[in-house]
């Protein structure tokens, strides 16, 4: 098998820009959505959004991302590491891979979270909902 693949992707220039434009691309929004599907405005339903639960689910995307992209770098340092046989550079994975440890219990941590804040956010429209349909 070929290790140098991945070092290959992660190092070229054009995959780091593509990511990095990925990155500050907007996401899409319900607003990008409407416009894109081909219909007027007036023939769909008002969609609310909450704003702040959009800012919440954005940051902890970013912060989930930001993690991961930490842990690429880690894993080609580990990998770099682990094909030059140097014992030094063996002895230094050790560290390298408790910390990739550490990062992916964030990054459950984070989605665990993100789930949370999603399911509350959907039952409480739910019920700002119901109660606008009853009165």
């Amino acid at each position: 098998m070929d290790n140098t693949s991945n070092t290959t992707i992660t190092t070229n220039p054009t995959v780091k820009h593509k990511l990095k434009q990925a990155r500050r691309n907007p996401p899409i929004t319900l607003n990008n959505k409407r416009k894109n599907s081909g219909l007027e405005d007036e023939e769909q339903p008002e969609e609310e959004c909450d704003p702040e639960a959009w800012q919440s689910f954005n940051t902890s995307f970013g912060q989930v991302q930001s993690v991961l992209d930490r842990n690429r770098v880690l894993i080609q340092q580990v990998n770099e590491n682990h094909l030059s046989k140097i014992p030094d550079n063996m002895v230094k994975n050790v560290g390298l891979i408790q910390e990739l440890n550490g990062n992916i219990s964030k990054v459950v941590s984070l989605y665990s979270d993100l789930s949370t804040n999603f399911s509350r956010a959907f039952h409480q429209r739910n019920k700002d909902d119901d109660g606008r349909s009853e009165s």
